[in-house]
């Protein structure tokens, strides 16, 4: 069966959305090892920008997996 767009686009979300607690975390206990100190306002942002990055990286792998499994698929029919 065929994952349509929306439905690649929603599960990217939802991955993305998990990873942003795991992501806000981690920065919030590893950057002072690295002697970096910033606000939690300060995590918070940078996790959105890494978010968005994330969810637009998750969408296009996903597209392009899709396309190679289509192309097999068409190829096997032949």
């Amino acid at each position: 069966m065929k994952q349509s767009r929306a439905m690649s686009l929603v599960e990217a979300v939802a991955n993305v959305v998990v990873g942003y607690g795991v992501a806000v975390v981690t920065q919030i206990l590893i950057f002072p090892i690295f002697g970096l100190h910033t606000t939690l306002a300060q995590n918070l942002k940078m996790g959105a920008v890494f978010t968005v990055a994330s969810i637009g990286r998750s969408y296009l792998l996903r597209r392009l997996f899709e396309a190679i499994r289509f192309a097999a698929d068409k190829g096997r029919q032949r």
